[in-house]
């Protein structure tokens, strides 16, 4: 354990024994062990926590509307929404392009190909495929492969958020708090620290969950314990004017996703915008690298915003559809 501890790839190990007791005692010294198991379900349940936990860590954040990624993420998605495709030919495209990578597993190529319609977007979101951590990573590197084959879903997956939305609408208080922990970079955390008061983005769908004590426990705490990260419980202050003004769409899922009553999860549609209000450090007997920041939901079409992105507006002309899609690719 210790020549492959030191391994930079290596981000966690589990033990697996049927001494506990035993192991522990070694085992609490060494960082990247995240427990010692004598049964399997455990186990499998701790793998699960914290794959979710990396998920969630990896989503793209962007600080400060005046960063130009900020801006021009908040078009990429008005551009990729307004694409019109021929959804036999999108699916078709996206099976053929994952069959020719080499990390994921083919039967879950044939279930996406063969039952695609069968199931909803938001299910499809959160059932355990290639789906989600496809799309999350595509978005957060910005690669253009990932982004194209994945634009009819993209698109999808905003239009069963917004009929939700309208469903739901009636039935959803004026003000409410929703919670998200995570993980952040040293660098992120930094970047966020230089930006209280300003502007935020996350660039991806964003799963948000009304339970508190789910969200601290499950991930905040789990991803303070990474030496290379920072533990974060996001408290998110919603209000629903704002939102409908500004066509923040976001919906109460836990009925509809594939784990059903999961989190009382509230999943909110891509580069939602908030407003840093406070971080403060959360005193914990676990770790010393937890932090609670209040955010406050902004919308998309906040002054200080549609200032910053009115000129890269000009620079589109009067491209739509692909040619707009093209030249921001471009530019990101």
């Amino acid at each position: 354990i210790a020549d492959i501890e030191a391994w930079p790839q290596l981000e966690s190990v589990y033990v697996f024994c049927r001494n506990q007791a035993a192991h522990e005692q070694w085992a609490n010294k060494v960082p990247k062990v995240k427990g010692v198991y004598t049964k399997i379900k455990p186990i499998c349940k701790a793998l699960q926590i914290d794959r979710e936990n990396c998920d969630r860590a990896m989503i793209s954040i962007s600080f400060n509307g005046r960063d130009a990624l900020f801006m021009y993420t908040q078009l990429l998605k008005e551009a990729l929404l307004e694409i019109e495709d021929d959804d036999v030919k999108s699916i078709k495209d996206l099976v053929e392009y994952c069959r020719l990578q080499d990390d994921i597993d083919e039967g879950q190529i044939t279930k996406v190909e063969n039952e695609y319609r069968d199931h909803t977007p938001i299910w499809w979101y959160t059932a355990e495929t290639f789906i989600y951590p496809m799309l999350n990573r595509g978005l957060r590197q910005m690669d253009v492969d990932i982004i194209l084959k994945m634009g009819f879903f993209i698109r999808h997956l905003h239009q069963h958020i917004t009929e939700l939305h309208r469903e739901q609408k009636g039935s959803m208080p004026t003000n409410f708090q929703v919670f998200r922990g995570q993980g952040l970079s040293m660098e992120d955390f930094e970047k966020m620290k230089k930006t209280k008061g300003g502007l935020m983005s996350f660039n991806n769908f964003l799963s948000t969950s009304r339970n508190r004590e789910i969200s601290f426990k499950n991930f905040a705490r789990p991803a303070a314990l990474n030496t290379n990260s920072v533990g974060i419980l996001f408290i998110m202050n919603i209000d629903t004017a704002i939102c409908t003004k500004s066509s923040t769409t976001f919906a109460e899922v836990s009925k509809v996703g594939y784990y059903k009553d999961k989190e009382e999860e509230i999943l909110f549609s891509t580069h939602a915008i908030f407003r840093i209000d406070r971080i403060e450090r959360i005193h914990d007997n676990h770790c010393d690298r937890l932090y609670e920041v209040n955010l406050t939901i902004v919308g998309n079409d906040n002054h200080e915003l549609n200032t910053l992105t009115a000129h890269i507006r000009k620079d589109l002309g009067g491209r739509t559809g692909w040619s707009r899609l093209g030249f921001i690719l471009i530019k990101l």
